[in-house]
C-alpha cells in the first residue's frame, strides 16, 4: 500500500497519490457501477461529477492528507494498466489452483481484498437504511459467484476464451439498456464470437473446450450481470469504496464454508510453505482488485465515459495476451476471431448507445 516516506522516486509518489486520491473518491452516480475485473457504465459521455463542495481534482481522507496530488498521468494509460494488472492477477492466480484449490484460493484473495478495502475505507454503517445494506450483500454474493466460477472456468480453460464468455455479462447488460434496433447486429456478432470460441476453440491440451469450464465462463458471466446491476444501487448510496469494502467482505463470508477447508488443508499440508503461499494470495489481492479499482477510478474523472467504456472492451484482447505471456497459452485462428467478435460488438455497442 502506498506510504507517505518522502523518499520515494516522483514515480512512485505519482502512483501512490493515484491510488489515495481514488480510494477517498466521493460517491459514483446511479447508472457507473464499477465491476471487479473492469468497469461498464452505461449513460452519457461525462464523467462522475463530485457532489457540491468537493473538488474532485483533491483527495481527501487520510491517505489523500498525506499524499500530494498525482502528476497527470495519462487517463488511457491508468486504464489500460489497470486492465493489464488484473489480467495478470488472474494468471497468477493460477498456480495456486494446486496447492490451495480454486475454491481455497478464491476465498483467500477476496479475504485479504476484504481487509485491505475495510481498513482503507472503515465503512460508516449506521446511517445506511437496511435496503442499502441488503443490496450491498446481494453484490457480495454476486461478487462471489462471479470470482468462483471465473476461477474455476480459468482452470479449466485458456484465460482468452473465459474471459470472453465472461464479458458476455457486461454486454448483455449494455444491449439490454439500449434503445436502437442496430444493437441485433452486436447481440448477433457477440453469438457469433461464443459460438467460433466454444464449436472451434481448443483447450490447453488441443483438444475440445472442458464443458464443465464453459458453464463455469457462462455462470461467471451471469453473475457479472447481476454484479453490475447491484453496484449500480451500492455506488449511489455508499461513499467511495465503502460499499465495495462491504461486499467484498460478504463475498469472503460467502465462500467461507467452500473454500475455508480448502484452504486449511493446503496450508497445512506436509511440505506447504504457508507463509510463502500467504505472501502470494495476498501479492495476487492487491494486483485484483485494490489497485486496479484505484486506478480506473482515477482514469473515469479524467476521460469521458464512453472512451472508458471502449478501452474497457479490450478486456478479453488483453486477457488472450496476458495468457500468453504469463501461461504459455497459445490460442488457435478461432478462438482469436470469436475474441475479435466481442470486442467488436462491445466496441460497436458502446460507440451506437444512447448520447
Amino acid at each position: 500500500m502506498p506510504t507517505s516516506r518522502t523518499s520515494e522516486t516522483p514515480a512512485a509518489s505519482s502512483s501512490a497519490a493515484a491510488v489515495a486520491e481514488a480510494l477517498a473518491m466521493p460517491p459514483a452516480p446511479k447508472g457507473e457501477p464499477a465491476g471487479e475485473r473492469g468497469s461498464w457504465r452505461r449513460g452519457g459521455a461525462s464523467g462522475p461529477a463530485a457532489p457540491p463542495g468537493i473538488d474532485p481534482g483533491r483527495s481527501t481522507g487520510r491517505l489523500g492528507k498525506v499524499l500530494r496530488r498525482p502528476e497527470r498521468i495519462p487517463a488511457p494509460l491508468l486504464c489500460l494498466t489497470a486492465m493489464f494488472l488484473v489480467q495478470t492477477g488472474i494468471a497468477l492466480s493460477k498456480p495456486l489452483f494446486g496447492p490451495l484449490g480454486v475454491s481455497g484460493t478464491t476465498f483467500l484473495r477476496l479475504g485479504f481484498a476484504a481487509v485491505i478495502l475495510l481498513a482503507v475505507t472503515r465503512p460508516r454503517l449506521r446511517d445506511k437504511r437496511p435496503r442499502d445494506l441488503v443490496a450491498a450483500a446481494l453484490l457480495g454474493v454476486a461478487s462471489a459467484g462471479m470470482t468462483f466460477l471465473f476461477a474455476g472456468a480459468i482452470d479449466r480453460l485458456p484465460m482468452g476464451t473465459a474471459a470472453t464468455i465472461e464479458f458476455l455479462g457486461p454486454l448483455a447488460v449494455a444491449l439490454v439498456f439500449a434503445r436502437r434496433a442496430s444493437h441485433l447486429l452486436w447481440a448477433l456478432l457477440a453469438a457469433a464470437g461464443v459460438v467460433l470460441l466454444t464449436l472451434l476453440g481448443e483447450g490447453d491440451g488441443g483438444g475440445s473446450l472442458d464443458p464443465v469450464g464453459l458453464l463455469y465462463a457462462f455462470g461467471a458471466a451471469a453473475c457479472y450481470a447481476l454484479y453490475i446491476m447491484f453496484t449500480d444501487k451500492v455506488g449511489a448510496t455508499f461513499q467511495g469504496f465503502q460499499g465495495l469494502a462491504v461486499s467484498m467482505t460478504v463475498g469472503a463470508l460467502a465462500l467461507a464454508p467452500f473454500g475455508l477447508g480448502q484452504a486449511w488443508d493446503g496450508l497445512t499440508a506436509p511440505g506447504a510453505s504457508p507463509l510463502g503461499l500467504l505472501a502470494a494470495v495476498a501479492g495476487v489481492s492487491l494486483l485484483l482488485p485494490v489497485i486496479p479499482y484505484a486506478l480506473e477510478m482515477t482514469a473515469l474523472r479524467r476521460m469521458p465515459q464512453r472512451v472508458f467504456s471502449v478501452l474497457v472492451s479490450l478486456e478479453p484482447a488483453v486477457s488472450a495476451l496476458v495468457g500468453l505471456v504469463v501461461l504459455g497459452q497459445l490460442l488457435g485462428v478461432p478462438q482469436l476471431a470469436g475474441i475479435g467478435c466481442v470486442v467488436a460488438a462491445s466496441v460497436g455497442a458502446t460507440l451506437t448507445g444512447r448520447r
